[in-house]
């Protein structure tokens, strides 16, 4: 199947109420995992990757990694650009053949966020490529990216009605409570203004920062208007911890045999978090 994109994996699941995994990749065992655990669970799944792993790996490498991947398998997928930092990257992206894109204007002054977003949808529209965008800052790192708690804001439900309808974005990450990278205590989602956000917007909304969110916390986001959730650093633990077993209990020294469990490892998170989402049999 060849890769489709973003618009029509979230506008189906926003019909049907359930919300389709954004698995970040940054090198082919990742890959392998995040596809495998789809394919195993017949689940539409979104590979993400943002300009730090498009730095480590190479933009073609991960392209042709992911089409390759794609056309050999018979669920829906895409290739995502996560946390887009300007225009440039995102046009290198879709030349590449990335299928969806995130412009992340969110820590620019509200009407500088809109400029930048505007322009990139004005021309990503024209070769069908859907946007997402954001709206509200989130604590902690994402790849070279880190924002405190006195920088990080929560979205804003009216303006984030005024973002969309300006932007014509066909997708909003919102910040409700969520943050990146491994939480400091039990995160405390605003579900009220998730729900205010919901019913302005009326569009498909993203949760980034999922990893170590409560599962129940999850379940009900998701019948509250999310509809694609980001997972990074649960397969990153899942891929540290898988290697440390092998590299510290043998000597082995070939490749294969200390990515090959890491990569059966974070399989499994993949399958887990395809059917908390509710995707599971959805492809």
């Amino acid at each position: 199947m060849v890769l489709v994109s973003n618009k029509e994996l979230l506008e189906k699941a926003n019909q049907e109420g359930y919300a389709v995994g954004a698995f970040n990749m940054n090198n082919m065992e990742i890959m392998q995992a995040i596809v495998e655990g789809a394919v195993e669970e017949d689940a539409p799944v979104i590979v993400a990757a943002t300009k730090g792993a498009i730095k480590y790996a190479g933009i073609d490498y991960i392209a042709k990694l992911v089409h390759t991947a794609a056309s050999k398998v018979d669920i829906p997928m895409s290739l995502h650009l996560d946390h887009g930092p300007d225009f440039e990257t995102v046009m290198k992206c879709i030349r590449a053949g990335f299928t969806s894109v995130m412009i992340d204007g969110s820590f620019l002054p509200f009407e500088e966020n809109v400029a930048l977003t505007k322009k990139v949808v004005e021309v990503a529209h024209t070769v069908g490529v859907p946007v997402e965008a954001e709206l509200g800052r989130l604590v902690g790192v994402e790849d070279e990216i880190s924002v405190t708690e006195r920088e990080a804001f929560f979205t804003d439900p009216k303006e984030a009605q005024k973002f969309v309808e300006e932007t014509n974005c066909d997708f909003l990450a919102v910040s409700i409570g969520n943050a990146h990278g491994i939480y400091k205590g039990e995160p405390k989602l605003d579900f009220d203004r998730l729900k205010e956000i919901d019913e302005v917007v009326h569009i498909p909304l993203v949760l980034h920062g999922a990893s170590g969110i409560p599962d129940d916390d999850i379940r009900r986001a998701t019948r509250l208007g999310i509809n694609k959730i980001n997972i990074d650093t649960e397969l990153r633990l899942a891929f540290r911890d898988a290697v440390r077993e092998v590299v510290c209990k043998s000597d082995v020294y070939d490749p294969r045999k200390i990515l090959g469990p890491a990569r059966d490892a974070m399989k499994e998170v993949v399958k887990t978090k395809i059917r908390l989402f509710g995707s599971s049999k959805k492809a």
